[in-house]
């Protein structure tokens, strides 16, 4: 099944919070819905989920009108959404029956999460007394328990650690492999990178951005020479009129072509001894910079 959006609108007073939005998510896809806050991205989700009507346009699953009576949906909210009073079980099988399945059912799926996901020791303590990134863990089960048709993860690494950070990565991997449909929203380029197949990039309401990640790259017209040297650059740089970015022991200078950076690498190694030196394409994270800054 698809998600599809055609044409969508809402405003909140005179402000017009998402401008005929259209976008897709086929089955099996993972697709990022990025953008600075503000940017329209939660309103649509909301649309999605249903907590918010648009005023103009559809959103369909399958060509039909979206329906949560008739999608199973697994949604990880940015804000934490748990009762700090229950433990961790009693909330899950609790969310678990929201969602249509058995107590007995809901115990035991919630189960394999919680030992999957390493917090079976906390099962006992009411989850307000647990840290950000362990209450991010039970929400993020109780997201998937219900073996939902579509995701959508809204900062899903939010509060968590490198290592637990892993171990959700290696979740959306499975989640991936599974063909299940997602629907990522992230300010962590690296994973929008890692695990999305196409991306929609969200400014005032539009996508100014949208397609897959390969070719919004090649599209963005600009690759990266990257040079480490055992001296300073600046002086030789400033000479061959290139702009440049210094990042740390690393010189960044931006080109339009593949010609233009092997000329200005073999310049340079004739000026001055080069430990590293390569050309790069330029991360996501760099062109969500140009392209939803002000």
């Amino acid at each position: 099944m698809n998600l599809t959006i055609n044409d969508v609108n809402k405003h909140f007073g005179p402000y017009h919070a998402v401008k005929n939005l259209s976008l897709s998510v086929s089955q099996g896809e993972a697709v990022g819905l990025l953008g600075r806050n503000g940017a329209g991205k939660t309103t649509t989700i909301r649309m999605i989920l249903g907590l918010l009507q648009q005023e103009s346009g559809s959103i369909e699953w399958g060509g039909k009108s979206f329906s949560r009576k008739e999608v199973k949906l697994g949604y990880l909210p940015e804000e934490r959404g748990l009762y700090p009073k229950m433990n961790m079980m009693d909330q899950l099988v609790y969310f678990g029956q929201l969602e249509g399945m058995s107590k007995r059912a809901a115990k035991q799926e919630a189960m394999k999460w919680i030992e999957r996901l390493e917090i079976s020791q906390y099962i006992k303590k009411d989850t307000g007394d647990l840290s950000k990134g362990n209450q991010q863990k039970i929400q993020l089960i109780a997201a998937l328990m219900h073996d939902p048709d579509l995701i959508i993860l809204d900062e899903p690494f939010s509060g968590l650690d490198p290592v637990n950070a892993q171990m959700l990565e290696q979740v959306i991997e499975s989640l991936i492999q599974e063909k299940k449909t997602l629907i990522f929203s992230s300010h962590r380029m690296e994973s929008v990178e890692s695990f999305c197949d196409r991306v929609y990039l969200m400014k005032q309401g539009e996508v100014v951005l949208s397609g897959s990640i390969s070719d919004i790259k090649t599209q963005y017209g600009f690759k990266y020479v990257n040079i480490e040297s055992t001296q300073p650059l600046e002086e030789y740089l400033m000479g061959l009129q290139t702009e440049f970015i210094k990042k740390g022991k690393e010189y960044q200078l931006q080109v339009k072509t593949m010609d233009q950076g092997l000329y200005l690498i073999e310049k340079i190694k004739s000026l001055v001894p080069i430990r590293k030196i390569g050309i790069a394409d330029p991360s996501l994270n760099q062109i969500f910079i140009e392209k939803a800054g002000d």
